[in-house]
């Protein structure tokens, strides 16, 4: 695959997220199967090891044979994909940024170190050493709201204008007024925002999401994605009615079950009912319960809409 430029990372990219199995080990036939359905949803591209692939909870060995695997299925189905090659530790990080380049994705995705937060001439330092690993592959850094250092948008100006192999961000976004302070990395970089918060964020300037949204069901986010092309005003009201599903079911259920967004994005495939991921989370962490699941869905079609959820 050719590396992409920021103008190509555009439109909703999905994540794959690990079935866990009895024994805390990952199911790589349900894995298997997951991707073949991702790759045949349209979805602009496929990314692995972000915080719903646990990242963070995996060996080197498994990171690289999810790693490959992806890389296999993507190039066979012609879907563009990205690597996540995060880990809190920046000499972790490095290696897996090593490995993942010789893959040859469109971009590898990176988060900045994490034991410590870092200033940005500290991030910078990571992110251009991070760069020489990848080169030729571009970098997407991932900078979401449960990081140790959460940059406001003069720091990613500063920091993208310092760090030219950095063609794209994932951030949760923001108001209109965020995005006027975004201006000067709007058309430059790829602003990739939260999926529950991208209609009204395409109508400011963001190129897509790495998405939530695909975790509930891929192919009601690419239906989504491709309303806002058409009909702007509607697929905010179908945002709304997204936001109000997670607002009033999920967050309370993440708030009383101390979930982590892992958890959650696995409960949310669990709710769309698109695939055998099941609700389980690696150790130590704590998946939501099964029993949940039910009433969940039920007021996932009432809220957002039998549509949504077609195949």
């Amino acid at each position: 695959m050719h590396p992409l430029k920021a103008e190509r990372i555009r439109g909703i990219w999905g994540t794959v997220l690990l079935p866990i199995r009895q024994g805390d080990l990952i199911d790589f036939g349900r894995l298997a199967t997951e991707l073949d359905y991702l790759l045949e949803s349209g979805l602009d591209g496929i990314y692995t090891n972000g915080t719903a692939g646990e990242f963070h909870l995996q060996t080197e060995d498994e990171f690289d044979r999810i790693s490959i695997l992806a890389a296999e299925r993507c190039r066979t189905a012609r879907v563009p994909f990205q690597i996540g090659a995060s880990h809190p530790d920046p000499v972790v990080s490095y290696e897996r940024i090593r490995r993942a380049a010789a893959l040859r994705p469109g971009a590898i995705q990176v988060i900045l170190p994490d034991w410590w937060p870092v200033s940005n001439t500290e991030a910078i330092s990571a992110l251009l050493r991070y760069a020489e690993a990848a080169d030729p592959i571009p970098l997407v850094l991932y900078n979401p709201p449960h990081a140790k250092r959460v940059l406001e948008p003069e720091d990613l100006v500063e920091i993208t204008n310092a760090v030219p192999a950095l063609v794209g961000v994932k951030v949760l976004g923001g108001d209109p007024s965020w995005y006027a302070r975004m201006q000067p990395v709007i058309g430059r970089v790829s602003i990739h925002v939260a999926g529950h918060t991208l209609a009204s964020g395409f109508a400011c300037g963001a190129s897509g999401s790495y998405s939530n949204v695909a975790c509930l069901h891929p192919r009601g986010a690419v239906r989504l994605w491709r309303l806002m092309q058409r009909e702007l005003v509607e697929a905010i009201e179908q945002e709304e009615r997204i936001r109000r599903f997670i607002t009033e079911w999920i967050k309370p259920l993440a708030a009383e079950q101390r979930l982590s967004n892992t958890a959650l994005d696995k409960l949310l495939a669990a709710v769309g009912n698109w695939a055998d991921v099941g609700t389980r989370v690696r150790r130590p962490y704590a998946g939501a319960p099964p029993e949940c699941v039910g009433p969940l869905r039920t007021a996932a079609r009432e809220l957002i809409g039998d549509d949504f959820f077609e195949d």
